[in-house]
This record gives C-alpha cells, structure tokens and sequence, in this order.
C-alpha cells in the first residue's frame, strides 16, 4: 500500500499496527466494540489515518485517543472489557497486545487485490472479533496461525476432552 501523501513511501505492517492500536484504546476508553470505531470512519479516512501513523505514532496516545473521538463524534456504549469472570482472567490484555494480534489477523488473511485498509474494515467486521475480545475464553492468546485459521474456518475449534474412567 502506497502511502496517501508521500507517493514513494510504502505503508509498513508497524503503520498497520499503530491504527490497530489506536482503535483499542479508543474503544475501550468509549467501552465501545473495535467495530464500532472502525464503522465510524469511511474508508478514505482510514487511508488518510495510515498515511499519517508515521508522524501520529511520535503523538501522546492520550492525546491522539481524545482527538480521535471528538474530530468523529464518537459516543461512549457499554461494552466493557473488564466485565469479566475473574476467577477465569487475572489480568486483561493491553491494548498493544491487542493491536499486535489484529495486525497479525488482517496481515496473515490479507487478499491479493486487497490493501491494508481493505483488510482492517473486513477483520474488524467478522464476528470472530467478538471471540477475540471476550478475555474470559483464550483466543486473543493463541497464536497468531491459529487465530488466521479460526478467522479462515469461521469457527475456534472446539476441543473434547475425554476424562477417564472412574
């Protein structure tokens, strides 16, 4: 992907990241969906942002967060992450942690006649999101080729357990 603004320069996966990024911490701090964030924007607006991640990125996220929901309009929901069951979660993951494994996600399913932008708007939009972000079961955790695989299945596989006799 060729960078809006600077014709000679590519769009790098560390770019893709920092939206990735971005879009986490904004949604939590709205304690909204990724998807919700990622449907605010049109799609000219996401190349405008990724364009921009190499200078954005050197920005207080703080700051860039506030920016971001004001200049969109952005309204706060109910989707909190933390609702969880802490007798399954010691710790919810960071929002880097998270932005690494949409990164991977779009990276490792990415289309030959899709760029970047194509990617992020059609991961953040499957509902295999929903699994990811529900830190009381492990998927957000697992590798990155099996989290592809589940996105490319449609489904995390599910594992029986045989227990023994007694």
């Amino acid at each position: 992907m060729i960078n809006k603004y600077f014709e000679d320069e590519e769009i790098t996966k560390d770019n893709l990241y920092f939206i990735c990024y971005m879009i986490e911490r904004v949604a939590r701090r709205l304690h909204q969906h990724n998807r919700y964030v990622v449907n605010s924007l049109d799609k000219e607006e996401w190349v405008r942002l990724i364009s921009l991640a190499n200078v954005l990125h050197s920005e207080n996220p703080a700051k860039t967060e506030v920016d971001w929901i004001e200049q969109y309009d952005l309204k706060p929901g109910i989707f909190d992450i933390a609702d969880v069951d802490h007798d399954l979660v010691n710790e919810i993951p960071r929002a880097t942690q998270l932005g690494k494994v949409y990164m991977r996600l779009i990276l490792d399913t990415l289309q030959p006649e899709e760029d970047y932008v194509d990617g992020l708007i059609r991961v953040y939009n499957d509902e295999l999101c929903d699994t990811i972000d529900n830190y009381n079961c492990s998927a957000y955790y697992e590798p990155s080729y099996v989290i592809a695989r589940a996105y490319d299945k449609a489904v995390f596989n599910r594992f029986r357990v045989r227990l023994p006799a007694s």
